[in-house]
């Protein structure tokens, strides 16, 4: 940004120049080849400035817009990692919850199959959901090398 700033100031400050010098000149002649060749001169200056200011602007759209996408993709993954982060603390309380249950009731003598059977279903719920997990940031890796693997190609 700074570097359009400093090109406008440029282009302003030669455009000054100009003006207090043919405030200062006497008239010349329309005719006059060195007045038409200075004049050609600034103009061509005054073109290549504009498209550099140009194409500077345009560098900045394009890194500001990729940035945008780039912050866009990662809040998306930080989303769904913290959503399968909270499935995976719910799925673990439950796990916990259902395993003391089972440890009292063995304690007392009263272990049941079913108690034996939720305990077995929450551990396999715990054990899918992590394992959910563990894909969703092999994709967020993958997502990441994808890029760096398309500049080497």
């Amino acid at each position: 940004m700074s570097d359009i700033t400093e090109l406008e100031r440029r282009v302003t400050a030669a455009l000054t120049r100009i003006d207090r010098a043919l405030d200062g000149m006497s008239r010349p002649s329309a005719d006059d080849p060195a007045l038409r060749e200075a004049l050609e001169t600034e103009r061509a200056a005054n073109a290549q400035l504009t498209e550099r200011v140009r194409a500077i602007k345009e560098k900045q759209e394009t890194i500001a817009s990729s940035l945008e996408r780039k912050v866009a993709q990662l809040t998306r993954q930080l989303d769904t990692s913290s959503r399968e982060l909270a499935r995976q603390r719910a799925v673990n309380a439950d796990l916990v919850a259902t395993n003391r249950r089972l440890n009292d009731a063995a304690r007392d003598g009263l272990a049941s199959v079913e108690l034996v059977n939720a305990a077995m279903e929450s551990e396999l719920v715990a054990l899918r959901a992590e394992r959910e997990a563990e894909v969703a940031e092999i994709d967020e890796i993958l997502a990441e090398l994808k890029p760096l693997i398309g500049e080497v190609a």
